[in-house]
């Protein structure tokens, strides 16, 4: 049964260690992002205070020692959203302390095919996604603590695998490294430039 968005909003405040999520999608349609889009494409500068309220809620979670990290998976080439999203979204999220992680499936096979969208909190509470088929969010669906198993099962995959290595050029021209088990860093060019993205 679809909760209500104030239900899964909620759950972001009274978690107790780790909030993870996995997205799947190449394109989410959330008009109100849709502004924000168009300046990315037209390498116009981030707004101030893009995204502030979610940073906001992810550093109150990480300065009281809970964890919040995602695996995107991805193929190339990129879509005009995940650009952004990777560019713009991931970026300043990383600011509040929430870790990212790439799983590209360009050329091999996706190990969590058919496993939907989802957010997991404390290994008890899944929380599928759903989105129609435009990519709208149409709600959360919170499971029984049952198939918590089965939930974390697909984050281990997903965490399990490779992370490739991006370099996103930011909006100042600042190089954004997303590399596997580390996190965010914005200054210069890590050791071994990971690709840039097409």
């Amino acid at each position: 049964m679809i909760s209500s968005s104030s239900d899964l909003a909620e759950r972001f405040t009274t978690f107790e260690r780790e909030a993870f999520r996995l997205e799947i999608l190449a394109d989410y349609n959330v008009p109100s992002s849709a502004d924000n889009l168009r300046a990315f494409l037209a390498g116009e500068s981030k707004p101030e205070g893009y995204n502030a309220g979610w940073v906001e809620t992810v550093r109150a979670a990480i300065d009281n020692g809970k964890r919040m990290y995602r695996v995107h998976i991805v193929s190339r080439p990129l879509t005009e959203y995940l650009r952004y999203e990777l560019g713009w979204g991931y970026v300043t999220n990383m600011t509040g302390g929430e870790e990212f992680f790439i799983l590209d499936v360009t050329d091999r096979e996706n190990p969590l095919g058919g496993v939907p969208d989802f957010w997991m909190f404390d290994e008890t509470t899944p929380v599928v996604m759903r989105y129609d088929g435009t990519g709208a969010f149409v709600g959360p669906e919170f499971l029984p603590v049952e198939r918590a198993a089965e939930f974390i099962a697909y984050r281990d995959a997903a965490m399990a695998h490779p992370h490739r290595a991006w370099r996103l050029g930011g909006s100042q021209g600042r190089v954004h490294s997303f590399r596997t088990g580390r996190r965010y860093r914005s200054h210069g060019v890590a050791p071994d430039p990971p690709p840039r993205l097409p």
